[in-house]
């Protein structure tokens, strides 16, 4: 049996089977996500959602969904499923009977004498999904009817029937092209077979209902286009592969496409694979540049993510060429010291105090990797001088005081990543001195001093080294309380935040960390006890009254909740890093303990991934985009640090 299996009493339960979702991406940033038996249950679901040029750029779902009919002596039997209010239609999860993605998502369909395998395949460089159908077992002529749902709208929208659809369709070689709107790339839809008949009978379904923006609270009903149908004959033994693209291809390249692909696939055949797997799917080279994209399916570039992710994600790829290809990218749209955190183009925003100290960090980590150190200060000494100089002097949003700390002005109480609003009201503010940018403050400077050391620039060390030799002193006459036994959150001039919050393990995970050893073993402890859990670190302590230990309902109700008690996993990968500086080769054994308690989620949720946040209470439901970048890098970060350990 294969690492992703499931069989049929699992498929054919749809309380089982709706929930778990298959994704997969490629470096145009186009996408294809949907449940395992192929029924859409929320609006980011779609077969073939990419940028689309003419419209910003922006992401949309251009082909939803495929419905499949075996026809045998005049008996349809429709393999599709949509679900209606209150109702499904049609059935078509009675005659699954195997998924497997162990290369790609297979799915096998059986009913009567008919065997029929549904294997897809998402393109690596190209808009394109390619779908191959293979009719294993059959004692009767047998023809596939396939149906093409076409949504054409913004990924965050729902599309509508309404007046303006463009009905046409032209003919290309063995297939179609259609386009439901000005502005869109057109959609080809083409098979490796010649004789497939197209029946044009343009058609709306709709009202089919998407639970998970039910449960979200927002609108739910969608109605999608269908221009006709193909049909063709297919015999046993016999594979056909259709293909959706934004570019027309030779239907002779169809089957060598699919074949070259398939050679490219890191296989999902462990657990760890799988995160290599998932790893590989957040690049996005446009325009001559490499972003990563923070998860799926609503994320796009998220900058203070880019830097957390990076470190693990290039130890996947074993390629230091994508490191430096996603730094020079952000490197390129910087605004004095800081980086694009949200948006693109005119709508980019730059609200955020700690993203430019993690592009220090991963720098740093990225060196460990197999970079020449030497080099570092030559590429990017320029650019650490800028982000440090603007932190000392002040910038619109922190400024460093003469105890060496950075401030944080009480008028952006949103800048670091607890940064949920509601009514344009942080839920979580955070503002003064706050004690992971602080501590990656005091990391950033060491780690510049080191590799100006190197490059010998007497003069930035003549500068620097007084404010890095007092900040450890003042960091812990503001954070550190030995009564408590833990680092305060914030200290601002009207008010300190002694909320347990996983934050302070930053301090003591850092390379160069502004704490000694023996308040480092404190905070670890601390955390251990009150936020650790098998899914991550909770963002609050449960004994604390403001802890929500759910994280679902409405928008409001999530946010709410988003800091106040919900898990998130990439926080390991720094209590990993605090963990094993204090305990060393002992803690290898707990370690792997919490590396392999994810093992579970590979066929859960995100199948062959890690979603991004987990609910606080017990049994910590996976909640949030289903793929999440920092929490599958870091995740391959643990799996490195126990490997070396036990070397």
């Amino acid at each position: 049996m294969g690492f992703i299996k499931f069989d049929k009493t699992q498929l054919i339960n749809l309380e089982y089977s709706l929930p778990k979702e298959m994704l997969r991406s490629n470096r145009a940033g186009a996408f294809s996500c949907n449940t395992i038996i192929g029924c859409n249950t929320r609006k980011y679901h779609g077969l073939l959602i990419c940028h689309q040029p003419l419209l910003g750029n922006t992401v949309h779902v251009l082909l939803s969904k495929l419905d499949e009919t075996i026809i045998q002596r005049d008996a349809e039997f429709n393999f599709g499923i949509n679900r209606f209010p209150n109702t499904y239609e049609p059935k078509g999860h009675k005659y699954v009977r195997d998924f497997s993605a162990d290369i790609i998502p297979k799915v096998t369909y059986r009913v009567g004498g008919v065997v029929l395998t549904k294997e897809t395949m998402f393109v690596t460089e190209e808009e394109k999904v390619m779908i191959r159908y293979t009719l294993v077992e059959a004692h009767s002529p047998t023809t596939l009817r396939i149906k093409p749902f076409l949504a054409f709208r913004n990924i965050h929208s729902l599309s509508k029937k309404n007046i303006y659809l463009d009905t046409k369709y032209e003919s290309v070689p063995n297939g179609i092209k259609a386009r439901m709107y000005e502005g869109y790339s057109p959609l080809f839809m083409q098979f490796s077979k010649a004789k497939v008949e197209y029946v044009h009978s343009p058609d709306w379904y709709n009202d089919l209902e998407y639970f998970h923006e039910k449960d979200r609270g927002y609108e739910y009903l969608e109605d999608l286009y269908v221009p006709g149908f193909f049909e063709f004959p297919i015999k046993k033994g016999e594979s056909v592969i259709f293909c959706a693209s934004t570019q027309e291809i030779k239907p002779t390249l169809i089957s060598r496409n699919f074949n070259k692909e398939l050679k490219l696939r890191t296989p999902r055949n462990s657990y760890y694979n799988c995160l290599l797997n998932s790893a590989e799917q957040f690049f996005y080279n446009h325009d001559g540049q490499t972003d990563i994209i923070a998860g799926y399916p609503w994320y796009d570039r998220v900058g203070r993510y880019t830097f957390i992710s990076l470190p693990g994600l290039v130890l996947a790829k074993g390629n230091d060429e994508a490191c430096k290809n996603v730094i020079d990218t952000m490197v390129s749209q910087m605004v004095g010291p800081f980086f694009p955190e949200t948006g693109r183009g005119e709508s980019t925003r730059f609200n955020s105090a700690d993203t430019s100290l993690w592009f220090i960090w991963a720098i740093q980590k990225c060196c460990c990797h197999g970079t020449d150190q030497s080099k570092t200060w030559k590429l990017y000494g320029k650019v650490i001088k800028t982000i440090l100089e603007s932190y000392q002097h002040g910038n619109n949003l922190l400024k460093m005081d003469e105890n060496g700390l950075l401030y944080i002005n009480d008028d952006n109480p949103s800048v670091t990543w607890m940064n949920a609003m509601i009514n344009e009201k942080p839920v979580t503010p955070r503002y003064g001195y706050v004690v992971e940018v602080n501590a990656l403050w005091y990391n950033a400077i060491m780690f510049a001093l080191e590799v100006a050391k190197l490059s010998k620039d007497k003069s930035f060390a003549e500068k620097w080294k007084p404010i890095a030799d007092k900040i450890p002193e003042s960091f812990g006459k503001v954070f550190w309380n030995a009564e408590k036994g833990y680092l305060a959150d914030f200290v601002a001039v009207d008010h300190a935040e002694w909320s347990v919050r996983p934050n302070q393990v930053i301090a003591a995970s850092l390379p160069y960390s502004p704490v000694p050893v023996s308040v480092s073993r404190q905070v670890v402890d601390t955390v251990l006890k009150k936020l650790l859990t098998p899914k991550g670190l909770r963002t609050l302590s449960p004994d604390d009254p403001y802890y929500k230990g759910r994280y679902k309902g409405n928008e409001m109700k999530r946010d709410l909740a988003l800091h106040q008690g919900t898990v998130y996993p990439w926080l390991l990968g720094h209590f990993a890093d605090a963990y094993l500086k204090i305990y060393k080769e002992s803690a290898i054994e707990f370690l792997q303990q919490i590396y392999d308690n994810f093992q579970e989620d590979m066929t859960e949720d995100g199948i062959g991934t890690i979603s991004e946040l987990y609910e606080g209470d017990p049994p910590h439901q996976s909640r949030g985009a289903i793929s999440f970048a920092a929490n599958v890098a870091e995740l391959i970060r643990i799996n490195d640090m126990i490997d070396k350990n036990k070397k």
